[in-house]
């Protein structure tokens, strides 16, 4: 059996070592301007957590 190859995150496409995990600096630059433009987020605590949150 051959090992399967790893794929790039954004587009699916085969990951090349000089860009990895991605396969080109097009999707490395995609993926960065998800993080600078809140498309990703990493769970945390509130802002603000002194102001009461409504439930």
């Amino acid at each position: 059996m051959i090992p399967s190859e790893k794929k790039c995150p954004i587009c699916g496409k085969p990951r090349k070592a000089e860009y990895a995990p991605f396969c080109s600096k097009r999707c490395r630059d995609r993926d960065l301007l998800q993080w600078l433009g809140d498309g990703y987020a990493l769970p945390g605590p509130p802002t603000f957590p002194d102001i009461p949150q409504d439930d």
